[in-house]
């Protein structure tokens, strides 16, 4: 575990040295977790605290949002570390959480010169400043049988993944090497890989660095306001498909109102996809039997500002299905 544990007065264990070839676990997917009743949020802080103290990968900081309140922005070591840490919080100390879309780290260097570590889309600062975007890549071997290689070739291609190299292992097997974003892996690849070889394939990967790539900030928009949660990075060549599936899925999971709602996807201040959620309405009409049609026109004119009015302050609540269906890529 890389525990050093000593025994003696407190001056001997100030001058004790940890034991060499331990090292601190790096995060690999980065995710933040919010309260639903924002008063849970003391409960939060007190049960991560006594995660960590178990858990060394588990990493987290407090972070804000405008949509959803304070949280916290965790760490961990890949989806399966995500979802365990998720199911602790909500069953040993009865939290409901929301959580957001997972992301990866991203190394932005600014026109400026410095290089700042960006660990949720959220934090991406102006456009304007940055000079370039590098995104983490890795080193991928998948083992498969060889009936399946062209599926799995067109699997890591979609997701901007180079081919390396093909080997066979024996007369059934074969080892591909791939070089592939960790952003595209972190999410479906896995439940995808083993769709398309009937659960025969297995993958391993590694770090490489990061490479500087034409990426951009995708934020999704709720009646005109820009949602943390939702926004995801992503190359700037998927954005506009991108953008108009995850609008098509928010559609389908956001409640209906009295009101018109808007959902668009937008690259700083250009929207590239936009669905419309139709408000319930009522028949204010069907009391009439008849007369002139300017009685009609009234009663609607009149349902037609009480809706403006009633959109300029109604408020939105987001399911947690919201946040779950930018996970589910088709």
């Amino acid at each position: 575990m890389g525990d050093t544990i000593l025994e003696g007065d407190r001056t001997l264990m100030e001058k004790a040295m940890a034991l060499p070839g331990y090292k601190k676990v790096t995060p690999m997917v980065y995710a933040g977790i919010y309260c639903v009743d924002g008063d849970d949020f003391p409960q939060l802080r007190d049960s991560l605290e006594k995660l960590t103290l178990n858990d060394a990968a588990l990493t987290y900081e407090p972070d804000q949002s405008s949509a959803l309140g304070s949280g916290f922005r965790c760490g961990f070591l890949g989806l399966l570390h995500m979802d365990i840490v998720q199911e602790r919080l909500e069953r040993e100390y009865d939290l409901d959480l929301i959580m957001t879309a997972p992301s990866v780290s991203y190394e932005v260097l600014m026109k400026d010169g410095r290089a700042i570590t960006i660990s949720s889309p959220a934090l991406m600062p102006d456009p304007s400043t940055i000079e370039t975007i590098s995104e983490p890549w890795i080193k991928m071997e998948v083992v498969c049988p060889k009936e399946v290689v062209g599926s799995i070739m067109k699997l890591a291609q979609q997701r901007r993944g180079v081919h390396k190299n093909l080997s066979y292992i024996d007369q059934d097997r074969v080892l591909l090497l791939f070089e592939i974003p960790l952003a595209t892996v972190i999410l479906d690849f896995y439940d995808v890989l083993k769709n398309v070889s009937s659960g025969y394939a297995s993958m391993n990967y590694e770090w490489i660095g990061y490479r500087p790539e034409n990426l951009v900030k995708l934020d999704m928009m709720i009646a005109g306001e820009r949602v943390d949660g939702l926004s995801v990075m992503c190359h700037r060549t998927e954005a506009q498909n991108l953008g108009g599936r995850l609008a098509k899925k928010l559609k389908d999971v956001i409640p209906r109102a009295q009101f018109q709602i808007a959902i668009q996807a937008a690259i700083g201040g250009k929207i590239i996809a936009r669905e419309t959620i139709s408000a319930l309405r009522k028949d204010v009409t069907a009391k009439l039997y008849g007369g002139d049609v300017t009685r009609k026109n009234k009663l609607l004119k009149k349902q037609k500002a009480g809706k403006k009015r009633m959109k300029q302050v109604g408020s939105i609540e987001l399911p947690q299905d919201a946040f779950q269906a930018i996970l589910k890529k088709d």
